[in-house]
């Protein structure tokens, strides 16, 4: 046990210096995000709000639909062209720096909390036996992988959007239950979400801007853009938006326990991130004129049935066995609970005790009883990928001190 709560740190760096990296990512990653999410949803709303022109010198200059907008004190008329203007303007902004700094910035937020502590964070010996960079390359690999099947898809089934919805969300399924065999419950979470977040950073480097590219150099050369890029880079922007809001579910999922500690997380994850997605699709519909309220309806019948399927449970009647003395409980406690919760953790990769709970007194420990059964007991999502190692011994021993308290 000395051993497993005193590693150094990987790399030996501190894990003070990590914990800077793991506020400074983070910051970036969602002030990043912020201003893409924002733009996805502005312009998906913005699409939807056009009607064509009212002046008929717009439409010959090309113009294909139109909008007013009032915000922050002042009017806004807006015209988007069926394909491109007949004169590039100067200045033209671009909005691609958004997603790839929530990419780049995401990807090393992944890296400072799970990837340099692996074995903390990343893996559990009870799931699969991995070494930290088996885990690492593999969570690697699932990136690359996510856009390469997502890409294949679209050039297979682009034309036919339901039937690449369908696949597409097959894909997640699969996702989701292969990191359920592969990382620590809550790394699975994110690895999803990393895979999504992924195909959408990918999808405005690789196809959105070179669309863009293309239509600004054949104006450049003076050939008649083709129509196809603009429909290509449309598409992959609405995939985009329907992605957003499942992937901030599981970027969020680390403070819920009770969904990633359940015994079926990886299902749970996929009925959240589809009523995410069933959620945006209604406000892509009100962006059209049309209030389909029962979207609104049936999502919130579906959150209430996840939330009465993974309701806590009465905790199983612990195993027989004498009431364990509150010192035995303190030994349990101390052995895999104090390396993370206490005032100086001695675990690899924490610096601080996570939410702020210390367990290193009975008098705290018992002040915590009921979230010790919530994580500990009725599910096992503490400690982390049981880095620690408690047995099903000492659970039951927690389990008849909780039934006696």
């Amino acid at each position: 046990m000395a051993a497993l709560v005193t590693q150094p740190a990987f790399l030996g760096v501190g894990d003070y210096v990590w914990d800077w990296g793991n506020l400074l990512f983070r910051w970036l990653h969602v002030i990043a995000a912020i201003a893409w999410i924002g733009s996805s949803f502005y312009f998906i709303a913005l699409d939807q709000h056009l009607l064509p022109p009212a002046d008929p010198a717009a439409e010959a200059r090309g113009v294909g639909g139109e909008a007013w907008e009032i915000h922050g004190g002042g009017f806004y008329r807006v015209e988007k062209f069926r394909v491109a203007p007949p004169a590039l303007p100067d200045p033209l902004h671009w909005f691609k720096w958004e997603a790839y700094t929530t990419w780049l910035s995401g990807v090393a937020l992944y890296a400072v909390v799970y990837f340099v502590h692996p074995r903390t964070y990343l893996v559990d010996p009870t799931v699969a036996e991995l070494s930290g960079w088996e885990a690492i390359v593999l969570a690697l690999g699932g990136l690359v992988l996510a856009w390469l099947l997502y890409e294949a898809l679209c050039r297979l089934l682009g034309g036919d959007e339901r039937a690449l919805a369908v696949a597409v969300a097959a894909c997640v399924v699969a996702a989701a239950y292969g990191a359920s065999l592969l990382f620590a419950a809550r790394a699975a979470y994110l690895e999803v979400g990393a895979m999504l977040g992924t195909v959408m950073a990918a999808n405005v480097f690789f196809v959105i801007i070179p669309a863009h590219r293309e239509l600004v150099r054949a104006k450049e050369e003076g050939r008649e853009p083709d129509g196809r890029w603009n429909a290509r880079a449309k598409q992959r922007s609405v995939h985009n938006n329907y992605l957003t809001l499942p992937v901030l579910l599981a970027m969020l999922s680390n403070h819920v326990p009770f969904a990633y500690g359940h015994a079926h997380a990886w299902l749970v994850l996929v009925c959240l991130m589809a009523i995410g997605a069933w959620v945006r699709h209604f406000f892509n519909l009100r962006h059209r004129g049309r209030n389909a309220w029962w979207i609104l309806a049936t999502a919130a019948a579906g959150l209430a049935a996840v939330a009465v399927w993974i309701r806590p449970r009465p905790a199983p009647a612990a195993a027989p066995g004498p009431v364990p003395t509150a010192a035995q409980v303190q030994a349990i406690v101390d052995a895999r609970c104090v390396p993370c919760h206490s005032p100086r953790p001695t675990m690899a990769g924490v610096s601080a005790p996570p939410a702020g709970v210390v367990l290193d007194t009975p008098a705290r420990v018992a002040a915590d009883a009921a979230l010790i059964q919530a994580v500990a007991v009725s599910s096992t999502a503490m400690p982390p990928g049981n880095v620690t190692h408690m047995t099903t011994t000492e659970r039951n021993v927690l389990a008849r001190w909780l039934a006696r308290r």
